[in-house]
């Protein structure tokens, strides 16, 4: 028996294609169907690596008993939450509306037929279990009161929509000082870990790059501590994969030992931009070595069969969740024979283990000598020899267009820092095949759905024209940019508001217009708009682009003290305007590369570079801070004089 999943693209759809329950993908038959037979709908909300729905999907969607009742009493709605990042952000919050718990994966929410959610939860098992009641249980009595209800619940809908219309709480505020929002939310972190006090630990790269930018702005010891335990904590022990590269989504525990160990592409994108910055800054070689071995495992293990960038690996290998990663103390021993002892002294390994009997690699603190770690280096080769030998977890193959353009952009920058010509024409290669894929339009996941691009898309795409530009100096980038700027002002701009929402406003299929402002995966396309307009004022000098900075500008303050622990990529992008670095380079042509390089390196991700007179014999750079300009300079040493006299550092 198959439903209505098997002729859906995406991965996590099709895992669910041959459940008999009567799954319908979300679009408008199935919003119809639920309206035609005045049945609440059962929403379903999950991704492809995502442990627990594969957990709840084999207690549950599997069972017969359960998907009769499921078929019986519901329409049925399974949902990519990374194909629908807008509808995921709904009911996210609707959770948390309705019942005030925290949401999370596999989300199941209940909607009326009109597609207003009126109650849910997240994973909920076969049998009551900590609390948690059975599904089957919460599918009768749900049923129940909707039949019972049907009226009063439907004449909800209007309380909901009030409710979030009210969400982004505005003040009178429309400019304030930034960095005490820093200064406030530093005695939430943990001093010693890294990241938030507690546990599960993620390691909320938004809020991280914000406060490394204004260390790199100010030289406040305080920026760069929180940033350098981070980075040390997740990139020495459990999140990190020490034999290929890459890291986990987060850990269970407070002290970075045991992953989740699905691996996203967001969050190793944002590892590795953090590292960038942190590398240039300190040039500390260790982690230049995380860089470069993440960066070498996402260009080998996440392409696909496009030449595009998958989304992410499950957990899961043979059922068992970390199998593919851990190592058994015996099995270490035999495989390694006479070098096991080496190896032991740069990790910690014992016989019982520190996850369910098994190993998960944790670097020691132990001094090696050069030879030593040459020797343990092609130790750490052979056992990932070994493991490549194992079941592989499932790679999720699917492309999103923001997520690719925000790691082109990422590696551009990586090659810049590390010096590396061959990742840089490596990754223009890559853009070149994202440009003919985008050449008809920008689209999210697939070319052909209802709902096709979100804010995220357009912005991270305009972002990473802007990147190229900036790097060289070709000017035909700076026009697409603006072309794919422009379009995203048209398309999701709610006037309202002064926001951006996240789907298309004539394309909206939700039953409330979605205005996130969270920096959730990645940061807030809100946030990375305001940083672009700013860029294209400075290059372009169009008011049209000064107008929309000073419209969003507002509209950021407005809304940032109810939610800032949630917006630091708002808080960056606000400073920056504030500040507006640029360097203008007349006559690249002649220009002494090795300025470019100097002025790039330092000062790429917090100013503009512009480029003017390009046939001129004798190259000139003009800084400017704020609409304050030096005269033309020469050579370094005029421009680090400059630099220092004006504080910009």
């Amino acid at each position: 028996m198959t439903n209505k999943l098997k002729d859906e693209k995406s991965p996590y759809l099709k895992q669910h294609k041959d459940n008999p329950v009567n799954w319908f993908a979300w679009n408008k038959e199935s919003l119809e169907q639920a309206k035609k037979e005045k049945k609440p709908i059962f929403l379903s909300v999950g991704y492809a690596s995502c442990h627990w729905c594969h957990v709840m999907a084999h207690e549950s969607f599997e069972d017969d008993k359960t998907a009769k009742i499921m078929n019986e009493k519901f329409i049925n709605i399974k949902v990519d939450r990374e194909e629908r990042p807008d509808l995921d952000y709904v009911f996210q919050r609707s959770l948390s509306i309705l019942t005030g718990t925290q949401g999370g994966w596999p989300l199941s929410m209940f909607l009326d037929e009109n597609g207003v959610p009126f109650t849910g939860g997240t994973y909920f098992p076969p049998k009551e279990m900590h609390g948690r009641p059975d599904f089957q249980k919460v599918l009768n009595n749900v049923s129940d009161v909707y039949n019972k209800n049907r009226q009063k619940i439907l004449d909800q809908a209007s309380q909901m929509q009030e409710i979030f219309g009210k969400i982004n709480q505005r003040s009178a505020v429309l400019n304030q000082p930034l960095e005490p929002f820093l200064e406030k939310i530093i005695q939430h972190l943990d001093k010693d870990n890294g990241s938030f006090k507690g546990a599960p630990k993620f390691p909320q790269f938004y809020l991280f790059d914000a406060m490394f930018y204004f260390y790199l702005k100010t030289g406040k010891e305080e920026y760069f501590k929180p940033v350098e335990t981070l980075l040390y904590n997740i990139s020495s022990k459990g999140m990190y994969d020490h034999l290929a590269g890459g890291i986990a989504r987060y850990t269970v525990d407070e002290n970075w030992i045991i992953p989740h160990f699905e691996k996203m592409l967001y969050d190793n994108i944002q590892y590795i931009g953090l590292l960038n910055k942190f590398f240039q800054k300190t040039n500390n070689l260790y982690y230049k070595g995380k860089l470069e071995q993440t960066i070498n495992f996402i260009n080998s293990e996440f392409k696909n069969d496009f030449d595009l960038y998958g989304s992410a690996y499950d957990a899961d290998s043979d059922g068992v969740e970390g199998k593919y990663y851990v190592w058994n103390y015996a099995e270490l021993k035999n495989t390694l024979g006479s070098k096991f002892n080496l190896f032991a002294k740069k990790y910690n390994l014992t016989e019982e283990g520190n996850f369910e009997g098994n190993n998960i690699l944790i670097e020691t603190h132990n001094k090696l000598s050069d030879d030593e770690i040459k020797e343990i280096s092609n130790t750490e080769k052979t056992l990932l020899d070994q493991r490549n030998k194992r079941s592989k977890p499932l790679f999720d193959d699917k492309s999103q267009t923001d997520q690719n353009c925000f790691l082109l952009e990422t590696l551009l920058l990586s090659s810049l820092v590390t010096d590396n010509e061959e990742l840089k024409q490596n990754t223009f290669v890559s853009i070149k095949i994202l440009e003919k894929y985008l050449s008809d339009k920008i689209f999210h996941c697939y070319q052909d759905t209802e709902i096709d691009a979100f804010l995220e898309d357009y912005v991270y795409y305009a972002s990473l024209l802007i990147t190229i530009y900036e790097l060289d100096g070709d000017v035909k980038y700076i026009e697409k940019a603006k072309d794919v700027l422009i379009k995203t002002w048209e398309y999701f701009f709610d006037k309202k508001s002064g926001l951006m929402q996240k789907n298309k406003i004539l394309d909206n299929d939700l039953f409330v217009q979605p205005v996130d402002l969270n920096d959730n995966n990645i940061p807030n396309g809100n946030s990375v708009y305001l940083n672009l307009c700013n860029k294209i004022y400075i290059i372009t000098s169009d008011k049209i682009w000064f107008e929309k900075i000073d419209i969003l500008k507002k509209s950021f303050h407005q809304v940032l003290n109810s939610n800032f622990a949630q917006m630091f990529s708002f808080v960056k992008s606000l400073d920056i305007c504030n500040e507006s670095i640029s360097f203008t380079i007349h006559g690249k042509q002649n220009l002494d590369p090795n300025i470019k390089k100097y002025l790039q390196k330092k000062f790429f991700t917090r100013a503009t570079f512009k480029y003017l007179d390009n046939e001129v014999k004798e190259a000139k750079i003009v800084i400017c801070k704020n609409q304050t300009c030096s005269n033309k300079l020469s050579n370094i040493k005029e421009i680090e004089d400059y630099l220092k006299r004006n504080n910009i550092s």
